[in-house]
């Protein structure tokens, strides 16, 4: 099959691009793949964080991408669909997860007929809603003959703007591209940390949607002897929780990292931590839940969107009902008090085992032949 995979990659950086590379590296093996990515992703005062590059710090895996797609420049629409065009493709798959890509992405996609058009959603109804989003969803969704959705809350949102859609659901595959788990004394040396103490993780780029002041409202009465990272880059400004942890008496056992993790520290913080939380107070899916799989870390998640499709309440973490402080501090505190992480290892490999990138590529393929 001639596959045409127009969507974010080098010299792009972020779970997007990461999910792409391993997806194209999966879809190569059996098929001609060719990848188209953006000139310009995000005018930059509309990206609030630090870069979209990759920089001389980032170990990535440099897909041979057409740059080509400007995003803010229609002419660049055209010269996109033409191109891809070219390569005469079977099939164009695309990602989608903001309206912002809604009429770049759905112009080339009206102009690319001849080639089935399908879409890995990861979102339909933004995070951070603006008044332009039904109309552009609309749109887009128009241009699409297949949809590939990862959770059921995003199925749900699909369907109900598109009762008639084709779909496959599936779940995020496991990144495998972060390297091995690091013993926990190698980890605390890279991380400049004390191996003493039991870290809990929260890992990915801080929103306000992901729940952060409610963790740091959390660890207020937990057990004092367990430490919190806090891992990512901050979309906005970090004050807020800066004067939240002042405030609560426990800055001494939290440990800032707010800045861009590359693929090449990933490994570390992962290794170190006796679970990942994810706080969340909305949500579709989360690329964390694989990464930290990988690293055969348990999660705490609240019962947020799709996140309890993917964890799996008592056999691969624990899933709370209520989104709240107290409801997240009491899930901590009975984690550490029963089973040790060791308790969710077996579950986690069956996991791994049934949810790998060539899976996820050979399930697209076949519902692919099937859309008349």
């Amino acid at each position: 099959m001639r596959i045409a995979f127009l969507s974010t990659f080098f010299p792009f950086r972020g779970g997007i691009a990461q999910f792409n590379a391993s997806l194209y590296r999966a879809f190569e093996k059996k098929n001609t793949v060719k990848a188209f990515t953006f000139k310009r992703q995000y005018p930059n005062f509309l990206f609030p964080g630090e870069t979209q590059y990759v920089t001389e710090k980032d170990q990535v895996d440099q897909i041979p991408a057409v740059q080509v797609l400007d995003t803010v420049n229609p002419a660049s629409y055209a010269k996109t669909a033409r191109q891809i065009r070219q390569f005469n493709p079977d099939v164009l798959i695309m990602k989608y997860w903001m309206t912002f890509f809604a009429p770049s992405l759905g112009w080339v996609s009206k102009r690319v007929k001849k080639a089935k058009r399908i879409v890995i959603l990861d979102n339909l109804i933004p995070h951070e809603k603006r008044f332009f989003d039904t109309a552009f969803n609309r749109f887009f969704l128009k241009q699409i003959d297949g949809f590939v959705v990862m959770s059921d809350k995003v199925l749900t949102d699909l369907l109900t703007s598109k009762p008639d859609a084709k779909y496959i659901r599936l779940d995020h595959p496991l990144y495998d591209h972060f390297g091995a788990v690091k013993t926990k004394e190698a980890a605390c040396k890279e991380l400049e940390l004390d191996p003493r103490h039991k870290y809990v993780l929260f890992f990915g780029f801080i929103r306000d949607y992901k729940g952060l002041d409610l963790l740091i409202e959390a660890f207020r009465s937990v057990d004092p002897e367990l430490h919190l990272i806090i891992a990512g880059e901050v979309y906005g400004s970090f004050d807020k929780y800066q004067k939240q942890l002042e405030e609560s008496g426990i800055s001494d056992r939290v440990h800032l990292f707010n800045h861009y993790i590359s693929d090449a520290e990933v490994s570390a913080f992962f290794s170190v931590s006796e679970v990942c939380v994810l706080p969340y107070k909305s949500a579709t899916q989360s690329g964390i839940t694989a990464i930290s799989y990988h690293f055969d870390l348990p999660i705490i998640a609240t019962d947020v969107g799709g996140l309890k499709e993917t964890i799996l309440d008592g056999e691969t973490g624990v899933i709370v009902k209520e989104i709240s402080s107290k409801a997240i501090s009491e899930a901590i505190g009975a984690y550490f008090e029963g089973n040790s992480k060791a308790f969710y290892y077996e579950a986690i490999q069956k996991y791994k085992q049934a949810n790998s990138w060539e899976t996820f590529c050979d399930k697209v393929l076949d519902f692919i032949e099937e859309l008349k």
